[in-house]
């Protein structure tokens, strides 16, 4: 393969580069093409300085000569390609944004503002990579060093606030782009980013033949504002910060907005490749090579205590930054000590975020309503004079509970300050200044449905139940959420319509609506009434993990669901699963056990579960029987399999006794080595003696036993 670099001797457009050109007729379909190719190579190398290297190279006048010169000739000669320069302006617009599948979670970080948690952090993964022989264990060290390990050497790199991606790139050309979603699978953007200059569309150098790369879109501070100050001029409204803007923009339906805007990109992590690192540092290393940029602020420190001052010196420098950030983040920097340590489902167990405190304001409290939530929780909202807090406009604040309000002595009146947690959700911190009303006394009643509310502690619940119009509401909209049932054309809007309009009291009523009752309602027609019951039709057979997502089970999410279904198959299963049988299920432990086993054990519940089945819904059964063809062995996956998601091989195995770890060790059986695998888990097989099974062998195992795949 010609690489980028090859060409860049003998390309006149990288060096004092021509501003006029002879005219196209001058020359045939061959030279039109060599020239146009040149001319790509250029503009993606000056595009490289600009935004990698943040060298301008060469004037803003000879740039856009090279780049109209290029749209010409591919214009004249029909010479576009989908990976050009000149594509960055946007395509066609779409009519709506796919989902699709990441090719590695997309995990959260666990974070705090306590260095003495950061602190307890480190101590941890001391521990843990000493008890599991982590590379920098027992045997090198003397005892000395401490019972938790020794020191652990860190990269350190800002806390972006932006909007996280996956890019992908195959052979060194752009394939994909999406939004991290819920983690395991986001929006595709692919278009929008490809008009991002900063993100190449293809790589430089000896690049990888696939590489997944995650990174942070932001709005730079500087372009923001100019950005605001053009919307102003035109009669738009101003974007509230550059995260918003960033967010709202990646999200166009119409990637022609998104070049329009002034987006930037900072990659920091390799989530899949066929190039094997040993370290994060190197990572950052190589990534501005195949020129992916990187922040030139990230370091590696020798101990959690460097780590914890290099915080402490970027929160100082922070305000000059021409980008957001919220904090920082600290990872193992040892690629084999993070694949010891592994993750949790959410998290990463070799990465932590400290971040900085919270912005904060004083301003008025005028009046304090109630909220009720989903479950009935009655949360107490203080209703502010506008404030800007960290660059946003906040008018009203969570006061979390009664308990709160009772520590904090607040009540309408007061003079309070406000912070934004994590630079996000505003709260009050402290009253500054009595107003002289004494505490906030909370109501006795439900101020939507009259019930009375109990307490439990610090806080506060409504007793009305699904009878309860806000609880009513909230749970309707969970069950239609991308989150439970995923049901299209079901959101909030409509949901309200059809409460106002007395058609639903409660969930089970949804799969009675009539299309004749629906079309009359403001706003829908024939076409849209027969789209939701057909959506309704087809969601009456979900999922078992959907449908108890949906149900709203207090702490139980998506995983947890999932958990719960495999483990006890049906619908019955669960509900009748007892508190020892769910502390069994990973990941559930005592509290969510109880919280399981209360909500399956109120007749009310029970009722709107039969209600449900008596309307035809049926969740789907995971059908599976529970044997022990492969008791006793442990697998590990590494790479992309064709005939199954990782997950689903993880279950398949799991359901025939064995078990699935996420690194390899003395005690695993098997690697078995998809596409673009990791090269530390293979590196570790062939020092632990662990075979390894191609996907065709693995599934040959599985015939072995009579296990279909």
């Amino acid at each position: 393969m010609t690489t980028p670099d090859a060409a860049d001797a003998d390309n006149p457009y990288l060096h004092d580069p021509p501003t006029e050109f002879a005219d196209p007729d001058a020359l045939d379909e061959a030279q039109a093409r060599e020239q146009a190719e040149r001319l790509r190579e250029a503009i993606r190398q000056h595009d490289r300085r600009y935004y990698v290297e943040a060298d301008s190279g060469i004037a803003d006048r000879a740039y856009d000569a090279l780049f109209s010169r290029l749209e010409e000739l591919e214009k004249a000669f029909d010479l576009v390609t989908e990976n050009s320069p000149t594509q960055r302006i946007g395509g066609e617009p779409l009519d709506e944004l796919s989902t699709v599948e990441h090719v590695a979670p997309m995990l959260s970080i666990d974070s705090s503002g306590d260095p003495e948690e950061v602190r307890e952090f480190d101590e941890r993964v001391r521990r843990e990579l000493r008890e599991g022989g982590g590379q920098q264990s027992l045997a090198d060290f003397e005892s000395d060093e401490g019972e938790d390990g020794p020191d652990v050497e860190y990269v350190c790199e800002p806390k972006f606030d932006g909007l996280s991606i996956e890019v992908i790139y195959e052979d060194g050309v752009y394939e994909r782009a999406a939004t991290r979603g819920d983690g395991r699978e986001g929006d595709d953007v692919t278009q929008n980013v490809r008009t991002i200059r900063s993100i190449p569309q293809r790589l430089r150098g000896d690049h990888p033949e696939f590489l997944a790369v995650r990174g942070e879109v932001y709005m730079p501070r500087d372009a923001f504002a100019e950005h605001n100050r053009e919307r102003v001029e035109r009669g738009d409204d101003p974007f509230a910060n550059p995260r918003n803007a960033a967010a709202g923009t990646l999200r166009q339906l119409d990637p022609a907005i998104t070049a329009e805007r002034p987006l930037a990109c900072f990659f920091f992590g390799v989530l899949e490749t066929s190039y094997g690192f040993d370290s994060h540092r190197e990572q950052y290393r190589k990534l501005p090579e195949w020129g992916l940029p990187v922040n030139d602020r990230t370091e590696v420190a020798p101990d959690i205590e460097a780590a914890i001052d290099y915080r402490d010196r970027l929160g100082e420098a922070r305000e000059d930054l021409n980008y957001e950030i919220d904090g920082t983040v600290f990872k193992v920097n040892d690629l084999a000590d993070c694949e010891r340590l592994g993750t949790t489902s959410r998290a990463p167990r070799w990465a932590y975020a400290y971040k900085f405190p919270a912005r904060s304001e004083v301003t008025n409290v005028t009046d304090i309503t109630v909220q009720i939530g989903r479950t009935g929780r009655a949360t107490p909202v203080a209703l502010l004079d506008p404030v800007e807090v960290g660059g946003v406009e906040v008018s009203r604040a969570t006061l979390h509970n009664p308990g709160e309000i009772e520590e904090l002595g607040v009540n309408t009146g007061d003079r309070v300050r406000l912070q934004r947690a994590g630079d996000v959700i505003p709260y009050v911190v402290e009253v500054v200044e009595d107003g002289g009303k004494g505490v906030f006394e909370f109501p006795q009643t439900c101020p939507v449905c009259e019930s009375s509310i109990e307490r439990d502690g610090p806080l506060a619940f409504c007793t009305g139940g699904i009878a309860c119009p806000a609880q009513l509401q909230r749970a309707l909209e969970h069950y239609a959420s991308r989150g439970g049932l995923d049901i299209e054309g079901l959101g909030e809007e409509r949901i309200d319509q059809l409460l106002d309009a007395g058609l639903v009291e409660s969930i089970p009523d949804l799969y009675d609506l009539r299309e004749a009752d629906l079309a009359q309602l403001d706003g829908w027609g024939a076409k849209s009434a027969a789209n939701l019951r057909a959506e309704l039709d087809a969601a009456k057979e979900p999922p078992l993990a959907e449908f108890l997502t949906a149900l709203g089970v207090p702490e139980v999410g998506s995983t947890t669901a999932e958990s719960l279904a495999r483990e006890f198959g049906t619908l019955d299963g669960v509900m009748d699963a007892s508190e020892e049988d769910l502390r069994e299920v990973p990941d559930i432990g005592p509290r969510v056990a109880s919280e399981i086993r209360d909500f399956f054990d109120s007749e009310q519940n029970r009722e709107t579960v039969a209600s449900l089945r008596e309307r035809g819904v049926e969740p789907e059964s995971v059908e599976r029987e529970r044997s022990d063809e492969l008791a006793g062995e442990t697998f590990v996956f590494t790479g992309g399999l064709s005939a199954l998601t990782r997950e689903e091989a993880e279950s398949l195995v799991g359901e025939h006794g064995a078990n699935s770890t996420g690194s390899v060790s003395s005690n695993t059986d098997y690697l078995v080595v998809g596409e673009s695998p990791g090269q530390t888990k293979r590196e570790d097989a062939e020092q632990e003696d662990v075979p390894e099974l191609t996907e065709g062998e693995f599934v040959e195992l599985l015939d072995e036993h009579d296990i279909e795949v």
